[in-house]
């Protein structure tokens, strides 16, 4: 009995040191997620944070050893409101905590002023959303991102414009937002390439709620289509006025209205193929995508607004890297990423020379019964 006793201390002790040694070898490692949790587009950060959890989770799932150690991510969220000058507050506190990589910014104008600060800390940022050319024109080569650009968003839309809804004279609006902006000239110069006549310019901002002004000067110049480069929290209060003024052209705009949210947003101001929106992504192979949805479908009780899939695959891709150079060090593993060929559920990823995804492929949308409804896949 004595014997035994002995042997069951002995054995509780060497697990309690074994226990301790793996304990010492499990690593932390910071992840950020940064998007708009409050303010007008909180429902599209929310769902990208979301879809950065879900890979946290799955990628924890897998226990990754990484340079010898057993890995455990963590997501440190942060809210920036969709306001710059907070964005770059968050982006100085997440370099201040050392996490290794970055996730976000959701929009061009948040994402762009950040950018600077992750680059001058040498931290990967890929931002799963935003779309403004000069986001990766920079020269950061910290700065990556997951879906088409303006450029290739706007030619997609104002080519399809003229040629598939045969506009023949469009009015346009932006909200003077890095994002809106820039997406309406791009519109702006391939529907004129197009051979449309652009009967009005109007300008709004991201905070409007009325546009009875604008849209009555609109409607004077009888336009066949409506252009907005703005969020779908404007354009659903737009598409009610445009309804009470009796405006019927057709709608379109760009990711930013092309949300899941919008039917709710416009209520009877949305009509069966009345819009048309652009988003600046697009899922070739869709089997992967449908497993995602519904995952998240059953974890958040919730379809997906937009990007969570990106931002699932932005996360994925950034560990993918780690394993490659087999370092969470971001100055290790940076080389990989910039070079990576992975498959995700939003399809293949690799970068350009400029941090761009290489062949991003656009989806062009329309609503019907309320609905989203996919139209045409392109590039």
């Amino acid at each position: 009995m004595q014997i035994n006793a002995k042997t069951t201390l002995l054995s509780a002790a060497i697990a309690l040191t074994l226990a301790g040694t793996v304990q010492a070898q499990e690593q932390v490692v910071k992840i950020a997620h940064v998007g708009p949790i409050t303010g007008p587009v909180a429902h599209v950060g929310k769902d990208n944070e979301n879809g950065a959890r879900m890979a946290i989770e799955d990628l924890n799932a897998k226990h990754l050893v990484i340079g010898g150690k057993q890995i455990k991510f963590v997501l440190q969220a942060e809210d920036d409101g969709s306001d710059p000058k907070q964005a770059t507050s968050v982006a100085q506190k997440l370099v201040d905590a050392k996490v290794a990589g970055v996730v976000g910014h959701l929009q061009s104008g948040t994402s762009i002023p950040a950018s600077k600060i992750y680059f001058d800390a040498g931290i990967p940022q890929i931002s799963p959303s935003a779309t403004s050319a000069k986001y990766t024109e920079q020269g950061f080569n910290t700065t990556f991102r997951v879906v088409a650009n303006d450029a290739q968003l706007g030619a997609a839309m104002g080519r399809y414009a003229a040629k598939t809804l045969h506009a023949k004279k469009i009015a346009v609006i932006d909200d003077r937002t890095a994002y809106g902006q820039g997406l309406a000239t791009e519109f702006l110069k391939d529907a004129k390439a197009n051979g449309v006549d652009i009967v009005a310019t109007q300008y709004t901002n991201d905070r409007a709620t009325d546009f009875s002004a604008i849209l009555t000067a609109v409607k004077a110049r009888q336009p066949d289509l409506i252009f907005f480069g703005g969020i779908d929290a404007s354009a659903g209060t737009m598409l009610r006025q445009m309804r009470q003024l009796g405006i019927t052209a057709k709608f379109m705009g760009g990711d930013a209205i092309c949300t899941g949210a919008l039917p709710r947003l416009a209520g009877e101001g949305l009509q069966d193929d009345q819009v048309y929106c652009a988003i600046a992504g697009g899922v070739e192979n869709q089997a992967p995508l449908d497993v995602f949805k519904a995952a998240y479908k059953q974890k958040y009780q919730a379809d997906i607004v937009q990007y969570a899939p990106y931002t699932y695959d932005a996360v994925m891709l950034m560990a993918k890297a780690m394993q490659e150079a087999d370092s969470v060090d971001p100055k290790k593993y940076l080389p990989k990423l910039s070079k990576i060929q992975y498959t995700g559920v939003t399809g293949k990823i690799a970068f350009d020379d400029k941090g761009d995804i290489k062949n991003g492929t656009l989806s062009i949308y329309t609503f019907r019964n309320g609905q989203q409804t996919l139209l045409s896949l392109t590039r």
